[in-house]
């Protein structure tokens, strides 16, 4: 018996002593490579919550510094966010996707679940539900809302409709979630990276030509969560965040469309030709 208790309190020690190796040896090493669009901001609100330290590399879209060589290494799709941080091994991750790298941060990083749940909880797998749902469902969609009521070359009906209707289902989707929530956040008691990764598309509803205030308990989400102040902090990075005052389409879009509309259509025939 007593043989057994050494042991157990050995094997107890040695978790221990790794778990705060591991601890003491990650320290942030961040660069973050970002503009400012709903992806790039999921991430450094991400920062913010968590209260990390971190480089800032502003990625100018409409010079195609995305496309560089040195950026592609980092990440090869050519894409902003991207992130780079030294690993526990000692060597540099480069880490792209902002879903990746949203997982990434609370994994390394969120040891007090301030942002996340523990690993293999009910509430961490309702939040990759989430997670994936704006990965794959609301960026894709309100982004073709978005290119082609803004800046298409040729106003297409038909692709306007069906991306801005997809877009509003999906919307009406969070909305009844959220009617339904307790806490008024996407899963359990506090707001998680499933909340943040939804952040920056919503509030660029009126951008893609939705009226928010079709979906009061998703605007109401959106207004809690600007309430907090790492949300407010992360959003400005790296410029201004504008995109929520659009609510309208009127000259003043019109004109901010037409100056992206160019670099955007540029960028597809650069893509074309790989």
């Amino acid at each position: 018996m007593l043989r057994r208790t050494a042991q157990l309190n050995k094997l107890i020690s040695s978790i221990l002593w790794r778990n705060a190796a591991t601890t003491m040896a990650k320290q942030p090493d961040i660069t973050f490579y970002t503009a400012q669009t709903p992806n790039g901001i999921k991430i450094s609100i991400a920062l913010e919550e968590l209260g990390l330290p971190y480089k800032l590399h502003h990625v100018t879209l409409s010079k195609g510094e995305q496309k560089q060589p040195w950026y592609l290494a980092i990440n090869p799709n050519g894409r902003i966010p991207a992130l780079t941080d030294s690993f526990p091994d000692g060597q540099p991750i480069h880490l792209f996707e902002s879903g990746s790298i949203l997982q990434y941060l609370v994994e390394q990083y969120d040891p007090d679940h301030k942002i996340s749940y523990p690993r293999g909880s009910r509430e961490s797998y309702e939040v990759n539900n989430w997670l994936f749902f704006q990965n794959a469902g609301v960026g894709p969609m309100q982004g073709q809302a978005n290119h082609f009521s803004r800046y298409a070359p040729e106003k297409i009906q038909y692709s306007i409709s069906r991306y801005h209707n997809e877009t509003r289902r999906l919307y009406g989707v969070l909305d009844k979630h959220l009617a339904q929530s307790r806490s008024g956040y996407l899963v359990g008691d506090r707001c998680t990276i499933a909340d943040i990764a939804h952040w920056g598309w919503v509030a660029g509803a009126g951008w893609a030509g939705i009226e928010i205030s079709e979906f009061p308990a998703l605007k109401a989400w959106l207004e809690r969560m600007l309430a907090r102040p790492a949300v407010e902090k992360g959003r400005h990075v790296p410029s201004p965040h504008k995109i929520a005052d659009t609510v309208q389409y009127n000259e003043q879009t019109e004109k901010e469309a037409a100056e992206s509309r160019k670099w955007v259509l540029e960028g597809m025939k650069a893509d074309a030709k790989h």
